[in-house]
C-alpha cells in the first residue's frame, strides 16, 4: 500500500505539488481565523451568585444575606467541589467551584433552581444574581475614560446608560464593571441639633423625603407601593393617575413641607436638614495619572476569539465618540489583544524563515533540487492532515 502511494505520488507530481500549496494556504488562512487568547481554558466550571443590599454593613450583610445563601441554600448542590464567599459593604458574592468535567450550563441550572427559594432575604436586599460566566483571562480590555468638562458624577450617568448597554451588546463580552461609578444621589444630611429646636424625629424626615418620591425601596411608607394615584373615569375610558415628581434638585426638594410635624407651623425639609447631590459611598476608585475617571473592565465569555471581542469593543467605543463630547476614551490602558497580534504576526514571520532554512538544508544534504521538492511537499503534507486533524477536533469539542 505504502509504495503504491509513493509511486503514485511521484507519478502524479505536479498534482501533489498543487494539492500541497492548497493545502498550505487552506492551513494558514485556518490559523489566522481560529480563536486566539494569551492563555487555554483551564478554568474550572464557576458559578458566582452576588446579591446587593445598600445601606447594609459589610456585618450585616454576612450576618443576614451571605450566610443564609451560602450555608442553608447553596452548599450541598449537585456537583459541587468548592464553596467560598465575601461579604462587603451592599454586597455579598458567593463562588461555586464544580467538580472537572461537569457542564457549566447543568452548573448553572442547579444553582438557579436553589435561588429560587431566596425568598427570606431582607427587605433592603435584591434578589440573589448569577453573574455571566467569563474566561479564563477574564478581562479582555480596560477602558479609561476621563474629563475636563464634565464631572465624575456625570461620567457615570453616561457610562451606565450609554456606554455600558452598547458595550454589552457586543458578540463575546460577559461583563462590564465601571471602577469609580457614581450613581447621582439627592442626599439629605441631617442636623440632630437643628431637629431638636424644631421638635422633629428622623422617622418624620425619613418618611417625608421618601414619600416625596415616585418609588422609593422602604417597605413602610407609601411611596413603596406606586400606582396608587387613582384613576379618572370617562364614558369612553379610564385614566390613570401618576405622580409626577417635580423634586429633581436639592432646591426642590428643601421646599418639601414635613409630615405630621404636631406644632401647626409649616416645617419645611429645608429647615432641619440639608440637602446635597452626591454619590453613594464608594468601595473602590479609579485613578489615572492626569486624576480620577472610571474605568471600564470588560470581561469575555469562555471560548469568545479576543481579537475578535476587542475589535468588536473598538468598534462600539468609535460609534459614542460623536455623543460623548467633552470625553477622553483611552482604549490602551490594557489590551491584550495586541500581544496577540504581535505574538501571530512574529509566528507567521518564523514560520516563514524556517521554510526557507529548511529548503536550504535539505538541498544542501541532498544534492538535488528535486528531491527536496519532493521532501518539502511531503512534509507540507503531513503538517496539513495534522492541521485539519487539530481544527476537526477543535470543532467537535
Amino acid at each position: 500500500m505504502m509504495r503504491w502511494i509513493i509511486g503514485s505520488s511521484l507519478k502524479a507530481r505536479g498534482f501533489m505539488l498543487l494539492l500541497a500549496a492548497a493545502m498550505l494556504v487552506l492551513g494558514i488562512a485556518q490559523l489566522r481565523n481560529m480563536p486566539k487568547d494569551v492563555l487555554p481554558e483551564f478554568k474550572p466550571p464557576t458559578v458566582e451568585v452576588q446579591t446587593e443590599a445598600l445601606g447594609l454593613s459589610a456585618l450585616e450583610v454576612e450576618e443576614l444575606i451571605t450566610v443564609p445563601l451560602e450555608q442553608d441554600l447553596l452548599n450541598g448542590v449537585a456537583f459541587l467541589h468548592t464553596i467560598r464567599s465575601a461579604s462587603l459593604p451592599g454586597l455579598s458574592s458567593i463562588e461555586m467551584v464544580f467538580e472537572p468535567g461537569t457542564d457549566i450550563l447543568d452548573a448553572r441550572q442547579v444553582v438557579e433552581e436553589r435561588l429560587t427559594q431566596a425568598h427570606a432575604l431582607p427587605q433592603v436586599s435584591k434578589p440573589p444574581q448569577m453573574l455571566q460566566p467569563v474566561s479564563s483571562t477574564s478581562r479582555v480590555m480596560m477602558v479609561g475614560l476621563s474629563s475636563d468638562d464634565l464631572s465624575l458624577i456625570e461620567m457615570s450617568l453616561l457610562a451606565r446608560w450609554n456606554v455600558r448597554p452598547r458595550l454589552m451588546g457586543v458578540p463575546g463580552v460577559a461583563n462590564v464593571s465601571v471602577f469609580g461609578q457614581r450613581e447621582r444621589q439627592l442626599q439629605v444630611l441631617v442636623d440632630p441639633e437643628r431637629l431638636r429646636a424644631h421638635g422633629v424625629s428622623l422617622q418624620q424626615i425619613i418618611e417625608t423625603t421618601a414619600n416625596a418620591q415616585f418609588v422609593s425601596n422602604l417597605s413602610f411608607v407609601e411611596a413603596s407601593t406606586p400606582g396608587t394615584g387613582g384613576i379618572i373615569e370617562t364614558p369612553t375610558q379610564r385614566l390613570g393617575i401618576q405622580h409626577a415628581v417635580p423634586f429633581a434638585s436639592p432646591a426642590d426638594l428643601a421646599r418639601v413641607v414635613v409630615q405630621d410635624t404636631g406644632t401647626g407651623a409649616p416645617l419645611r425639609l429645608g429647615d432641619g436638614t440639608d440637602f446635597v447631590e452626591d454619590h453613594q459611598p464608594l468601595i473602590g476608585d479609579a485613578v489615572f495619572s492626569d486624576g480620577p475617571g472610571l474605568l471600564l473592565v470588560i470581561e469575555k465569555l469562555p471560548g469568545a476569539n479576543s481579537l475578535d471581542v476587542t475589535r468588536g469593543v473598538e468598534a462600539a467605543l468609535d460609534d459614542l465618540r460623536p455623543g460623548l463630547s467633552g470625553i477622553t476614551i483611552d482604549t490602551s490602558l490594557f489590551r491584550p489583544g495586541t500581544y496577540i497580534e504581535r505574538s501571530s504576526n512574529n509566528l507567521i514571520t518564523m514560520l516563514a524563515i524556517g521554510a526557507v532554512l529548511l529548503v536550504l538544508a535539505l538541498g544542501a544534504f541532498l544534492f538535488a533540487w528535486r528531491s527536496a521538492l519532493v521532501a518539502v511537499a511531503a512534509i507540507d503534507w503531513i503538517s496539513g492532515k495534522l492541521r485539519f486533524a487539530i481544527i476537526g477536533q477543535r470543532a467537535i469539542a
